[in-house]
């Protein structure tokens, strides 16, 4: 197989048995209705889903040769151990077929139960290597739990032993009524809650207990590039962030972040911060809040290189996905 010049590492799919099986659960909290997200469901996303050449139109018109599927960030971390198996699984095997379908095209990102983190790790290695998964999909929190939590070191020790990237991507956030107008709980909320996630993550030490971990964020690391200045200014000054051995700016390194920032300026901003190494391609098919031109945005960044462009474009992701 040729490789591919460019990789959308942020792209989802839905299993319809995994919806039936959320929408069923008496245990399901719910989520507020929204009414145009119903109708996109119905117009938008729903064929968008469902056709695989709807998929692969979109994908040549935006110049991209390889998606990352994900399955879409429904967690359900609220399920119990039983049915969050089942809906992973199902999950994860809508994934694989989608990647069945043309193996030249897509490569699967799985499901876990993380709220089950001995069991997360077990899914996750069936899903790398009965399924052959290239990476996991995980949230930015665990209900309650953040994912600095002692609890899950089980399956970030699972991701590193089978060296599978973690695209962390938020599902809505805590910031509840103030965000609940003009649709910041997704506009505001889920940029900050990948920070939050992504700050626990390197506060936490999880990044220096686990040394090897290969961690994507979506929609650009949320804040967390933006404003780094601040987090290292208080390591300096805090003591209540004396908590790593090294320089916070050696694991905002090590981190990935995808472009999905919509203007060249700010995937500039991206590279200046985190290094054309760090970033990704990222549309989030086929969500409205996505980019279709993840392309046109890094050849609009001034001054990058030809080499950087070609790493941003695909080389990245080839090597988090292990496809040479």
């Amino acid at each position: 197989m040729a490789l591919p010049l460019t990789v959308d590492f942020h792209a989802h799919g839905q299993s319809p048995k995994a919806m039936e099986l959320i929408a069923g659960a008496p245990s399901n909290p719910g989520a507020e209705a929204n009414p145009h997200n119903q109708q996109l469901a119905r117009t938008r996303y729903g064929p968008a889903f469902r056709d695989i050449n709807i998929r692969l139109h979109t994908m040549d018109r935006e110049r991209i040769d390889m998606q990352a599927v994900s399955p879409a960030p429904n967690y359900a971390y609220w399920a119990d151990e039983e049915l969050s198996n089942q809906i992973v699984t199902a999950s994860n095997e809508h994934v694989a077929e989608i990647v069945a379908t043309n193996r030249d095209r897509f490569v699967g990102l799985c499901h876990v139960s993380l709220q089950f983190p001995e069991l997360a790790a077990k899914q996750l290695a069936t899903a790398m290597t009965s399924l052959g998964m290239r990476g996991v999909e995980i949230g930015s929190r665990v209900e309650g739990v953040d994912l600095d939590d002692p609890s899950l070191d089980p399956f970030w020790a699972a991701a590193q032993e089978h060296r599978a990237p973690i695209f962390i991507h938020p599902s809505g956030t805590t910031l509840g009524k103030r965000v609940a107008k003009y649709y910041l709980g997704n506009v505001i909320g889920n940029p900050l809650d990948t920070t939050i996630a992504l700050t626990n993550l390197i506060f936490g030490g999880v990044l220096e207990r686990f040394p090897m971990l290969n961690v994507v964020a979506a929609h650009g690391g949320g804040y967390l590039p933006s404003y780094f200045a601040r987090s290292v200014h208080g390591h300096q000054v805090r003591p209540e962030m004396h908590t790593i051995s090294r320089p916070p700016t050696e694991y905002l390194r090590r981190i990935w972040v995808d472009n999905l920032v919509f203007e060249p300026l700010f995937v500039a901003h991206l590279v200046t911060v985190m290094g054309a190494s760090r970033v990704v391609l990222g549309t989030d098919y086929p969500f409205d809040m996505g980019q279709e031109n993840p392309v046109d945005l890094v050849e609009a960044v001034p001054g990058l290189s030809d080499a950087d462009r070609d790493k941003i474009k695909g080389g990245n992701a080839i090597d988090l996905l292990r496809l040479a």
